[in-house]
């Protein structure tokens, strides 16, 4: 029997034993080494050869991860390890750490109880360290830390044990800043979160060299820190993986530091889910019931070119297998389960069935999408997956082929199924269609892809950024009529609180919450209580207020009031962009009491008229977004590498010194970051390392905005005449 099979059959056992499953994920900034470190744990797990490991990136499995070298999906695989004489199930997810493949973090989380985050010891708690610390928070899952490439500090930097030591707490003391930051208003923990070495919570090595160390690994074996710095300096690097192999420390970490199942669904399902507490399946997710009803929350849709669409996702409840039925929440009928399986890295094997507290891999599921929830009845869903971070990108995407224009079509929109951060605009009409990403790099990948995978070429137009509109202040009353003069609604306009915005976009405030929950959130995030319980509609991040008092055939007429909202909120006056952070209040409405003058001919287009009038007379501006930068490099390229940020419309916020190098720290417009890395690189010799993060919108300055409209406006065919009303810009 091979050996592959053998571990599909260890598995197989273990998976009905919840109190020995562990699912965990591996995330950090890019380049501080996870897939390095995944192979490592493979191997321990004698998936794949101790020669390879480290070099074979076994999870980046497609062929543009391994040219790139980074991580762009995330990859699930099952093994099993041996901990305090009981076989362990180790459900991992290597996930990126590129912060335009954020989206893939996010949704990993979504699927598993703990988060090992690495970070590189000479360059410490990143952007993106922070970024997926706060994802892995936010969806109740507990962290450990493994600082990566230690060898670095005693190879290339030569230090001692007391500068190696004062290193590495300080390291330490930025990850557990931010989880204290961020556990502080989590009200379902009972135990400390943050990590210390006392307590095996963190571990130290190198992925590259395969060693590592933790405490309760030390005491096991004798080795100290002097040990490992002379047998790493005497280039005894064989001697030290033997000695103290990575796998056995790191995996020993997962199985006694992250929460099994039982211990982990009580506390999360809560978090994730706002159905009934006292029902039926509400019990069995809380006891990871194997016999209960069947729930599956898919994190992931990928495509196997024989299989096709393949859904992976945690089995919160009941147990999967081939032949049922299922629904899929937010669709009509069944979708019959064709195959279960687990991931083995870049392939999956078939299994029999996966019960409650796995990870599994299904075909058959044609309707969901990433995040829909799988049940066996019909049942309140999960709450949906926030992504914070919204496109910012946008490129047009045409065949080259005419004929083609039909499967580039079909694969647009598997794309948008597959990756709910890609946003895909199709029209049929121009045979034009707009992706949009979270950067360049995200557009760039799916191009290639779509030409490589496909096999369909394609012309990609220049990236275009995304804009919003946002009202700067409040707008008097003004009146919307219909074409027939029978309707009116008086409708202003204000702009909302970047707290109420951020609790939107977090997900804390939707229309799917209860009133009184949705009340209570708003509430705590500053809007008075009157305006909170008047709360009639939230569209993106604007909310719809109905301040009118007991007038006749509005109940009944509201839904087309919705409708010309947002028709209004998704093309904005200025240049049709989005509106964001707007709180419209209807006052009053005059409707015609005969149901045929107030059909949507007439209330669409008189609401849509209000809103964008309320919107010009309450300032309206153009908001673009905005990066944080940060560059790390030599002294004396200092001058040119910040001159790169100033000359881009951007702001340094700070410099200082961080070992050999000078960091540089500031904002700068996405528009004008687009095509930096080959200037940067110019700029300072190729010396110069760098990471980028979205960082939201802000007001584009006033002397910009004529312009950026007009060129917009152009570019989407209007006329290039602004409304008479918006004569102040």
């Amino acid at each position: 029997m091979g050996r592959r099979k053998k571990i599909v059959q260890e598995c197989e056992r273990l998976m009905d034993k919840p109190e020995n499953i562990r699912n965990i994920a591996i995330a950090a900034h890019v380049d501080h080494g996870k897939t390095t470190l995944t192979d490592n744990l493979l191997a321990g797990a004698g998936m794949i050869s101790q020669d390879t490991a480290g070099q074979q990136l076994a999870m980046d499995t497609e062929e543009d991860e391994q040219e790139r070298g980074i991580t762009i999906d995330a990859a699930n695989v099952s093994m099993t390890h041996e901990y305090d004489g009981d076989n362990h199930l180790i459900n991992l997810i290597d996930t990126p750490g590129h912060v335009d493949f954020g989206g893939d973090v996010t949704r990993a989380m979504r699927a598993v109880d703990g988060a090992l985050v690495v970070v590189d010891a000479v360059e410490g708690a990143m952007p993106q360290t922070e970024t997926v610390l706060r994802q892995a928070l936010r969806e109740g899952v507990k962290p450990t830390l493994f600082i990566n490439k230690v060898d670095r500090l005693i190879s290339e930097l030569q230090e001692g044990p007391q500068e190696m030591q004062e290193r590495l707490l300080a390291v330490i003391h930025d990850v557990n800043e931010l989880i204290r930051g961020m556990t502080e208003e989590m009200d379902d923990l009972d135990d400390d979160w943050t990590v210390s070495v006392e307590d095996g919570t963190v571990g130290f090595g190198s992925a590259l060299y395969k060693w590592g160390v933790s405490m309760p690994s030390m005491q096991r074996t004798g080795m100290d820190f002097g040990d490992i710095i002379e047998l790493e300096r005497a280039d005894k690097r064989q001697e030290l993986h033997e000695r103290t192999p990575l796998s056995d420390v790191v995996l020993d970490m997962v199985c006694e530091h992250f929460p099994n199942p039982l211990e982990a669904q009580p506390r999360r399902i809560p978090r994730i889910w706002r159905g009934d507490d006292d029902s039926d399946i509400a019990e069995s997710m809380r006891l990871v019931d194997e016999d209960g009803d069947v729930v599956l929350m898919v994190t992931d849709i990928g495509i196997d070119p024989h299989a096709g669409e393949i859904a992976a996702g945690r089995v919160f409840s009941g147990t999967i297998e081939k032949g049922q039925e299922l629904y899929v929440s937010g669709t009509a009928g069944k979708n019959r389960i064709q195959s279960v399986g687990i991931y083995m890295g870049g392939e999956r094997e078939e299994v029999e069935h996966v019960p409650a507290g796995n990870i599994a891999a299904v075909t058959g599921l044609k309707d969901a999408i990433a995040g829909s929830t799988v049940s066996s009845v019909e049942m309140t869903p999960f709450e949906s997956i926030e992504h914070i971070s919204e496109p910012v990108i946008t490129k047009s995407v045409e065949a080259k082929n005419m004929d083609d224009l039909p499967k580039l079509i079909e694969t647009l929109q598997q794309v948008a199924k597959e990756d709910p951060t890609i946003q895909v605009e199709i029209n049929e009409e121009t045979g034009e269609h707009l992706i949009s990403g979270q950067g360049e790099l995200h557009l760039e990948v799916i191009g290639q892809r779509i030409e490589r995978n496909q096999g369909i070429p394609i012309n990609t137009g220049e990236p275009i950024v995304v804009y919003r509109e946002s009202p700067q202040e409040a707008s008097q009353e003004v009146e919307g009529v219909s074409p027939n003069r029978h309707n009116k609604f008086y409708i202003t306009v204000e702009p909302l609180s970047d707290d109420i915005v951020e609790e939107i976009q977090l997900g804390n405030v939707s229309m799917d919450m209860p009133e009184l929950e949705r009340r209570e959130a708003l509430q705590e995030a500053g809007m008075d209580k009157d305006t909170s319980q008047n709360v009639e509609h939230i569209h993106g991040t604007n909310i719809l207020i109905d301040d009118t008092k007991g007038i006749q055939h509005l109940n009944e007429t509201m839904e087309l009031v919705v409708e010309g909202l947002e028709e209004a909120l998704d093309d904005g006056p200025l240049a049709a962009e989005p509106v964001s952070g707007a709180l419209i209040r209807l006052h009053d409405a005059k409707l015609h009491e005969d149901t045929i003058h107030r059909g949507p001919a007439q209330v669409i287009p008189a609401v849509r008229e209000a809103v964008h009038r309320a919107l010009i007379d309450g300032e309206i501006r153009l908001l673009e977004p905005i990066q944080n930068v940060r560059i790390d490099v030599p002294s004396e390229h200092m001058g040119s590498a910040s001159g790169e940020i100033q000359g881009r419309r951007g702001r340094v916020d700070d410099m200082y010194q961080e070992g050999g190098l000078m960091v540089i720290e500031g904002i700068a417009p996405v528009e004008e970051m687009i095509g930096f890395s080959s200037d940067i690189r110019s700029a300072t010799e190729g010396r110069a390392s760098w990471n980028t993060e979205n960082a939201g919108f802000r007001v584009l300055a006033d002397n910009l905005q004529p312009e950026k409209i007009e060129e917009i406006r152009e570019r989407k065919g209007m006329k290039l005449e602004l409304p008479p009303s918006v004569d102040y810009i």
